[in-house]
């Protein structure tokens, strides 16, 4: 009996939470060991689900860069990468527009059809909703010194048109964006996954931008796991460098959507299983929150 009694507490804590978020936009972006391990896809699929359910609007915007590393070895093609960005030359891109949109941008549809969701599989291109342009160079460091590398078909988001993502989550579906961009000549473009959630998120005016990671969160200086942060205290830690290496390119991303209207952006650790909702519905939560 107790512990069906605390089942029931559990609902109560929530309860605020789903009050407080029902008809509100939060965008997910979904990578890491999250999408790796078997469990927690499931668990993954069944947290958007539940959102959808009890009224809160999901889009989720995805990574894959361990399945394009795994495509790219069978065809015999080596993965180079420049300040975290994949160098794309036009058979890669070939490849990451495969995988992306196709085999893993469809493998979460089917995850979160099969939990009974309503989901969309999307790419940047479908109706042309994230304009990019291609990066001309990257600085980068090695043993030669400082210079700049050409990334290829590796493109920055110059504008999102949230009209199709919108009209989707309006009707009641789950949008799942894989994150190809299009130029304007229509070709396509490799675009960094969180950077799109980013973008996305302010574009459809989300409540919330979740990122999940495969850290618990931001670490102060003594180590301890920070639990809130306004945007002023995070870029203090990255000028400090207590937040550095590959922390720094997510929580800039997270500053970018906070100053472009996203109200509080959230990193949680995805191998945690039930992640998204215990971040969202408790009191405590279980990673790193930022405001404005």
């Amino acid at each position: 009996m107790q512990s069906l009694i605390d089942k029931a507490s559990v609902l109560h804590e929530a309860l605020p939470y789903i009050r407080r978020f029902h008809g509100r936009t939060f965008v997910v972006k979904y990578g890491g060991h999250a999408m790796i391990d078997a469990e927690l896809k499931t668990s993954f699929a069944k947290d958007i689900c539940l959102l959808r359910y009890v009224g809160i609007q999901m889009v989720v915007v995805h990574g894959g860069g361990p399945q394009i590393n795994t495509a790219l070895e069978k065809m015999g093609v080596g993965s180079t990468f420049v300040s975290g960005l994949r160098i794309t030359d036009e058979a890669t891109m070939d490849v990451v527009e495969m995988v992306l949109g196709g085999q893993v941008n469809q493998e979460i549809v089917g995850l979160i059809c099969h939990q009974g969701g309503r989901a969309v599989g999307l790419s940047g291109k479908d109706d042309a909703f994230i304009r990019a342009r291609k990066l001309e160079s990257v600085r980068t460091k090695d043993k030669a010194g400082e210079r700049d590398v050409d990334p290829g078909r590796v493109g920055e988001v110059q504008h999102i048109n949230p009209e199709i993502v919108d009209h989707l989550v309006r009707s009641g579906f789950i949008p799942v964006v894989a994150p190809v961009g299009v130029d304007e000549e229509n070709r396509s473009l490799n675009i960094n996954a969180d950077t799109v959630a980013g973008k996305v998120a302010e574009a459809v005016k989300a409540e919330k931008l979740i990122l999940l990671t495969d850290v618990d969160g931001v670490r102060a200086s003594d180590g301890t796991l920070v639990r809130s942060l306004t945007a002023a205290g995070a870029a203090q830690l990255i000028e400090s460098g207590v937040i550095s290496g590959g922390m720094i390119p997510k929580v800039s991303c997270g500053l970018e959507a906070l100053a472009g209207g996203v109200k509080k952006v959230h990193m949680i650790d995805g191998r945690l299983r039930h992640a998204v909702l215990l971040e969202i519905f408790t009191d405590q939560g279980i990673g790193t929150e930022i405001t404005r």
